[in-house]
């Protein structure tokens, strides 16, 4: 996350959700004047210089290029943060979202701070910005995935 915070000093974006995997991130971000793209391009660059530097090795390290789809609606919003969190459990490697400590589903369901992560917009949707709500719409959305 470090370098994520790098990227956010360097360019103005809002981070909402996040899921850091074993082979790709997933970044719910808001940019301001600067396209995804850049951003993305930035962190992946920065991200595969430390990873090569501390462990002697060259070339990619990210699983395919970046996706980038553009956020229509309030509604694709709540849903693609929602896929965001769910997706270690959809891997297989959490049996809940909320043990999964490279995410930022823990801000939205606790009252625990996560300076990387701005909740307030996501959470405004839900009914008068309720944590536990939010929690609700997202074990509804497991469900769903798994009908």
């Amino acid at each position: 996350m470090e370098i994520v915070e790098l990227a956010k000093d360097k360019f103005p974006f809002i981070l909402h959700s996040y899921c850091l995997m074993t082979n790709h991130i997933h970044l719910l971000i808001e940019t301001i004047d600067v396209p995804p793209g850049k951003i993305i391009q930035y962190i992946h660059y920065r991200y595969a210089r430390y990873f090569n530097k501390k462990n002697g090795f060259q070339g990619h390290l990210f699983q395919g290029r970046f996706k980038s789809v553009i956020i229509r609606n309030n509604k694709q919003l709540i849903d693609t943060s929602c896929y965001i969190h769910l997706n270690p459990v959809k891997a297989g490697i959490t049996a809940e979202a909320q043990n999964y400590q490279w995410s930022s589903y823990r801000s939205f369901i606790s009252n625990r701070e996560n300076k990387h992560v701005d909740t307030k917009k996501i959470l405004s949707f839900m009914n008068g910005g309720s944590k536990s709500h939010y929690k609700f719409y997202v074990e509804i959305r497991w469900k769903q995935f798994n009908e």
